[in-house]
């Protein structure tokens, strides 16, 4: 059973930026996908962005040239470099991979932009 730890999230102002980290048990390229959710208070749960097998990602119209997600084989994580950040990014982010057998959630990691 696969896990997902998520970790760099935090409190950070208008305009700054944060790198997530997702960390799995097993290599990230054996998945068929991985990505980025958020979910707010309130709201439901969202898609930021998403990598596939061959490379090939797509984005939220909200985040598009602020975000991007990446894979770092060295330390077998997935990555979100969040830059230009806004107060509605505020959010609890969630890391998803998918493969043969289904799709596995971390339990997500708290970003604040306030200032």
């Amino acid at each position: 059973q696969v896990q997902l730890v998520e970790s760099g999230g935090g409190l950070v102002q208008p305009g700054g930026s944060l790198r997530l980290s997702c960390a799995a048990s097993r290599s990230i390229f054996s998945f068929n996908a991985m990505g980025w959710y958020r979910q707010a208070p309130g709201k439901t749960r969202e898609l930021v962005a998403i990598i596939v097998s061959g490379s090939t990602t797509k984005y939220a119209d909200s985040v598009k040239g602020r975000f991007t997600i990446s894979r770092d084989a060295a330390k077998n994580t997935m990555i979100l470099q969040m830059n230009s950040l806004k107060p509605e990014d505020t959010a609890v982010y969630y890391c998803n991979a998918i493969d043969i057998t289904g799709g596995s959630w971390g339990q997500g990691t708290q970003v604040t932009v306030s200032s």
